[in-house]
């Protein structure tokens, strides 16, 4: 079964100490997802399900309208979402052709479960999100 790369996957500081069969685990629970220069990946306010890590192209971030930054390869959102059904705190949307990897909560929380460090490491990340907003 095709999922996202390992290598990428490897290099997002939230999965960075995850080896062997728990990332190939991750690999596979992740969907591609494309999206067209100008669209949204995600819409603030609006719910949503999902994290995403970029592949390829790049994004811009905005909150109330107002650019935070710009995402490209390797870069990651949607972290909350992976713990919370709340509403997305930013809109993402591709500048360049988008291809990112999808990865779902009901996916997640049982590598959650086996890995505290991610644990820690995705309340470190929503701590930082919170803290910019």
């Amino acid at each position: 079964m095709a999922g996202a790369p390992i290598d990428l996957l490897q290099n997002v500081p939230l999965f960075s100490d995850m080896k062997g069969k728990e990332l190939k685990r991750l690999s596979q629970a992740m969907t591609e997802k494309r999206v067209d220069a100008g669209q949204p990946v995600t819409e603030e306010g609006k719910k949503g399900v999902g994290f995403f890590v970029i592949e390829s192209g790049t994004a811009r971030v905005t909150v109330d309208g107002q650019e935070k930054r710009t995402l490209g390869p390797g870069d990651c959102f949607g972290e909350i979402a992976l713990i919370a059904d709340l509403p997305r705190t930013a809109t993402v949307t591709a500048e360049t052709p988008l291809r990112c990897w999808g990865l779902a909560p009901w996916d997640f929380r049982p590598l959650v479960a086996n890995n505290a460090s991610v644990a820690w490491k995705l309340l470190d990340s929503v701590a930082k999100i919170v803290a910019d907003n």
